[in-house]
Formats: C-alpha cells, sequence, structure tokens
C-alpha cells in the first residue's frame, strides 16, 4: 500500500485498532483493509511483586494504555500529517488468566492477580475434583474461590469479577463482556453454546452455597462473544479515557476483548483444526487446535478455545525467556565494560547464534530459569539456577544452547502428552514471539524439543496487538458467513511468505538427553527454592 493509501484508510474511518498488554509491553497497532501496518505505539511495563502477588497497578494500567495510544496517534500525525479523530473498529486484549475483582461503585477491591500467580493450589485441585476439568491455578475461578476458602473480606462485596482484557474493555465501553477466548481461561466453556459450562456453573453455586453470598457465579462474570460479534461501542467517557486531548470520537464498535492466546492464534493464522502455534515470551505457552475431545483430564493441559469457540489443547508455561535476558543483560554489561555498545538484535544474533555450534545435548550443562512458580514440573515458587559438574563442556556455545533448552523444557513435558500420549496430530506449528527474530536458532530449538516442523511467517514479528487489529478488521469487514479461519486464509495470510525448519535428528535426540537430565534435576530446583527463602 502507497502513503496515500494509508493516509486515506485514516482520514476516511477504515483502520483497524488493536491494542494488546502483554507482560512487558503494551502495543497499540492501526491496520488498513489490506491488513498492513500503517502505525503502532508502545509502552513497557514490568509487573511487580506485592504482599505475595504479583500484579499491575491500577493507576499503570491506564497510563500504559493512553501511552501507547498516544504514540501510535503522534505516529500517524508525524508520517502522514492527520490527527487521528476516529478508526472503523477497536479491539482490546491481554494476557489471560488473573483475577480483577469490582464492587458495586466499580472500584477495584484487591489489586489485580496476573497469570503468573501461583497461588490457588487448593481451590484449583478442588474445582478440578469437583468439574472433572482442568482447572489451572491461573484461571479467574481459581482465585476467586481460592478467596472464597482464604475468608478473604472483600468476597461478599463482589459486584463483577473479570480479566485485564475485559476491564479495559468495561472502562471504554460500559459493557462487561468478553471474547470466548479469554473467557475459556475464567472458566470451563461448552463447546455447543460456546459460554460458560451451565452444569459446572450450577455446580459452583452449590458448592458456596452455605456462605450467603448476594451473588450468584453467573452474575459475577462478564458476557460472552465470539469473534466476529459486536461487543460494544466507544463511550464519550471511553474516547477521552483512551485519548485525554479530545481527539478521538465516541461510537466506534468495539469487537470482544480477547487473551493473549487467542491473537497468537489469530496472527499466526492457527484457528483451524490440526493446527498450532507456539508463543514466545516471558511465559511460553502451545496451542493446539483439536479435532477430537482428549481421553482424559490431564493437570498439564488447559482446555481453551480459539476467539471463534473451537476446542484447544493449551501448554501453558510460566517461565521462558525471562533469565535468557537477565543473561544477555550481563553480556551486554561486559561489552559495555570491554568499551563496546552492542544493540540488543547484534547481542541476541551473535549470542543465540553461538548455539548452533554447541554439542547437541549443551554439554552437559542445565539451568531453569524459573523467575516464578511452575505448574508444569510442580514448583510453587522458583529460584534462577545454572548447574554444571566437572565433567560438562562449559563452553559459551554450550551455555547459550542451555539456556535456549531450558526455556522449552516445561513446555516439552506437556506437549509429550499430547504428542505421544493422546497421538494428536499436528499438521502445521507457527512459532512468534520475540525469540524467533533471530533467524534459525529458534526455530531449530523449537524443532528439537517438540519434533516437529516449525514455520515461523514474515508476519511474525506483528504480534498479539496485531491479531487484535485483526479480529477488530473482521468484526467490521467479514462476508456474510465468513468463518474466521476462512477470512485469515483467504484474505490475511493467503500470500504471507514463511520459512519452515525440519527437526534434525541429532538435535531431537540431543533434545531428549537433556530433557531427561532437566526432568531429573529438578529435586535441585526444589531445593533451591526451599534454602533460599
Amino acid at each position: 500500500m502507497s502513503h496515500e493509501d494509508f493516509r486515506a484508510a485514516i482520514t476516511e474511518g477504515k483502520a483497524a485498532l488493536g491494542i494488546e498488554f502483554g507482560s512487558t509491553r503494551i502495543k497499540a497497532v492501526l491496520i488498513d483493509s489490506c491488513f498492513e501496518t500503517i502505525a503502532s505505539g508502545s509502552y513497557e511495563w514490568e509487573n511487580q511483586l506485592k504482599d505475595g502477588y504479583w500484579t499491575y497497578d491500577r493507576e499503570e494500567i491506564i497510563n500504559g494504555l493512553q501511552a501507547a495510544y498516544r504514540e501510535l496517534k503522534q505516529e500517524v500525525d508525524r508520517q502522514y500529517g492527520v490527527k487521528l479523530q476516529t478508526v472503523g473498529s477497536i479491539g482490546f486484549s491481554a494476557m489471560m488468566h488473573g483475577y480483577m475483582a469490582f464492587d458495586k461503585q466499580g472500584e477495584l477491591l484487591v489489586p489485580f492477580r496476573t497469570w503468573r500467580n501461583s497461588t490457588t493450589g487448593q481451590a484449583a485441585k478442588a474445582l478440578t475434583d469437583l468439574f472433572q476439568f482442568n482447572i489451572p491455578e491461573r484461571w479467574t475461578i481459581a482465585h476467586l474461590y481460592q478467596a472464597i476458602l482464604g475468608g478473604e473480606e472483600h468476597v461478599p462485596n463482589l459486584d463483577h469479577v473479570t480479566t485485564l482484557a475485559g476491564y479495559i474493555h468495561w472502562l471504554l465501553t460500559g459493557e462487561k463482556a468478553i471474547g470466548v477466548g479469554d473467557a475459556s481461561g475464567v472458566f470451563p466453556i461448552e463447546e455447543s453454546s460456546r459460554t460458560y459450562h451451565p452444569a459446572m456453573v450450577k455446580q459452583f453455586d452449590e458448592l458456596i452455597a452455605d456462605k450467603g453470598y448476594a451473588w450468584t457465579l453467573e452474575s459475577l462474570l462478564p458476557k460472552v462473544y465470539v469473534a466476529g460479534e459486536q461487543a460494544g461501542t466507544l463511550t464519550a467517557e471511553g474516547a477521552k479515557l483512551l485519548d485525554p486531548d479530545g481527539d478521538l470520537a465516541a461510537g466506534i464498535p468495539l469487537c470482544p476483548p480477547e487473551g493473549d492466546a487467542g491473537t497468537g492464534m489469530v496472527a499466526t493464522n492457527s484457528v483451524k483444526k490440526r493446527t498450532g502455534n507456539v508463543s514466545v515470551g516471558t511465559s511460553v505457552f502451545a496451542m493446539i487446535v483439536l479435532e477430537h475431545e482428549l481421553s482424559k483430564l490431564y493437570p498439564e493441559i488447559d482446555m481453551v478455545t480459539t476467539p471463534d469457540g473451537s476446542p484447544v489443547a493449551m501448554v501453558h508455561a510460566n517461565n521462558c525467556s525471562s533469565d535468557l535476558n537477565a543473561w544477555m543483560g550481563l553480556f551486554r554489561e561486559f561489552a559495555q565494560a570491554m568499551g563496546y555498545e552492542a544493540d540488543s538484535g547484534k547481542l541476541f544474533g551473535v549470542l543465540l547464534s553461538k548455539a548452533l555450534e554447541a554439542d547437541p545435548d549443551a554439554g552437559g550443562l542445565m539451568s531453569y530459569g524459573y523467575l516464578s512458580g511452575e505448574n508444569i514440573t510442580g514448583l510453587e515458587e522458583g529460584r534462577p539456577l545454572f548447574v554444571r559438574s566437572p565433567e560438562s563442556r562449559f563452553n559459551l556455545a554450550n551455555f547459550m544452547r542451555t539456556h535456549l533448552f531450558s526455556a522449552f523444557g516445561a513446555l516439552k513435558i506437556g506437549m509429550d502428552i499430547l504428542t505421544e500420549n493422546e497421538q494428536v496430530a499436528i499438521d502445521s506449528l507457527l512459532g512468534h514471539g520475540g525469540l524467533f527474530k533471530t533467524p534459525v536458532v529458534g526455530q531449530k530449538a523449537l524443532a528439537a524439543a517438540l519434533n516437529v516442523p516449525v514455520s515461523v511467517m514474515s508476519t511474525a514479528g506483528e504480534g498479539g496487538a496485531w491479531g487484535m487489529a485483526l479480529l477488530a478488521s473482521y468484526m467490521s469487514n467479514k462476508s456474510e458467513g465468513e468463518s474466521l479461519d476462512r477470512f485469515l486464509g483467504e484474505q490475511v495470510f493467503k500470500d504471507v511468505e514463511g520459512t519452515e525448519i525440519a527437526p534434525d535428528a541429532a538435535d531431537v535426540e540431543g533434545f531428549r538427553v537433556f530433557v531427561e537430565r532437566y526432568k531429573a534435576g529438578l529435586a535441585i530446583e526444589q531445593a533451591a527454592v526451599d534454602h533460599l527463602k
């Protein structure tokens, strides 16, 4: 598209806006009707551990939203000489799961509890046993029930419980709404109705009936919408909140707010059955769209949905790239001390590429990049740990390969359940996230871990905010009866190029040896947790 085409899309109000609240960055993306990025803006942030909970301050949520939009708006003005006053559609997405609880006055009763918390083990187990459906510790319902079990004083005053994406949508539209994909991390979804499973809702209400609360679960949870439906319009108050300058007009339609898992599926064209994607960042998760139900309940597998309601097996590991990033920071400090300034792209490119020269099993080295607990491996807390023996082959290549392999260690354990125990067929697996910006390395490591070809598309760097903008565009521009997978396949990704890397036999065997060592060494990680309080 030309500069003038982009300018016309803006002035005619045909662009779609997607904003995603990731774990380390809030990003806003504006796309045209051909799904190309017109402008973007971002805001860096980090969660904080306060009073035993990982959280983000409510004020920073709002400040970050405004800052990301303001940067996008300024880029529109700078690049196209246009004041951004309206768009065709808007969508918000965010980290899935977590707990935001409000009273009748709309006041946040306790600080936002994010997906990163592993404080709900008692509740998650009890609900899993009750429903005979896996309820992970991250899920909103687990946080709610844990608060009930703990007798937290805010529980009787509840009026509304939602996710971060649902909260932002509510602020801007006044509608307590949620997309089905995000909702599937709140409470189990019934496939046929594509809303909260009614029998399980009834079971929960019966479970807590003796508490005498004035609310029922149905009254607390936001209404579920599927992709393509309109879930509200931007109010005057919402427009002023998003754009304090007052330039943005009210009345813009909003699509259902979604979770980052759903936008990852959309951004990688992975909403069809037998397709999957792996999103790599602070956490790592694989999403596989299923043909058939799993044969039994697995505590390591989350059952969620695509943004249009198809069942998905999700393997989610809380820890992925954070410890690797910390080591990169250390190497940057060393380079600076030696008088060299290395930008992030070059630093990651050089160091990650060293992993290609390593021994297949990383030379007997081991690391656990656990900054938080890890459900898949059964640890309630984490401690970053690097271990080697006198016999280990300790060099830079093996060091980098160890941290790269470790980033996929917990994911591998969960994925083996699907591919080996359940024989789940995967036709294509797409990777996205910052780790794949360095060519080849991340793809080869993931292909070795999962023993399946891994593709990265030219759009992989666009990320979840772009995926959210696609969902907003789908709501406004789909043809009558056009499904989401058809819209993506025939319109968005029809001519998108990608690169596929097949697993190398030596790498696969090397990762197998590595992960056996990884599993055997988990007792060391637990000991570190126990002794480094």
